[in-house]
């Protein structure tokens, strides 16, 4: 694994090579990440000092039904939806809640709520999530 924060300007795909927006409004190329546990704990690692104010900003191809729940105990997550369909799935007391998305829309994940992310087929979504303490689980 080689993750690595860089002040690089070039252009970045940001599928590939998100942005850690960071304390003092930087924002920095995240090279070497992957969604791997061990990836996600360097990024963690990395990114320790903005606290609850750091946010990665991703771009991710979704295919279908999703296959993890995910939360955010450090504050709320935004999901655009680019291109496609998605329907976002959150669990709330007992139940679901379900919000469908489509090209330019959005929505707003409230802090430390499980939630999924089904695709009507293919979508594109870019994400823009607090990067302390997210937990993911299994669906």
């Amino acid at each position: 694994m080689n993750l690595q924060l860089t002040d690089s300007r070039v252009a970045v795909n940001l599928q590939s090579t998100p942005l850690h927006l960071g304390l003092g409004c930087r924002s920095r190329p995240v090279e070497g990440f992957t969604f791997e546990p061990a990836t996600l704990d360097a990024y963690a690692a990395a990114i320790a000092d903005d606290g609850i104010e750091g946010r990665l900003v991703v771009l991710i191809d979704e295919h279908g039904r999703g296959n993890h729940w995910e939360r955010h105990p450090a504050g709320e997550e935004v999901i655009v939806c680019i291109s496609g369909a998605i329907t976002v799935v959150r669990e709330i007391g007992d139940g679901t809640e379900q919000v469908t998305l489509g090209p330019g829309q959005a929505t707003v994940n409230p802090a430390g709520v499980w939630h999924a992310v089904d695709a009507d087929g293919d979508a594109r979504i870019l994400t823009i999530t607090p990067g302390l303490g997210t937990e993911h689980r299994g669906r």
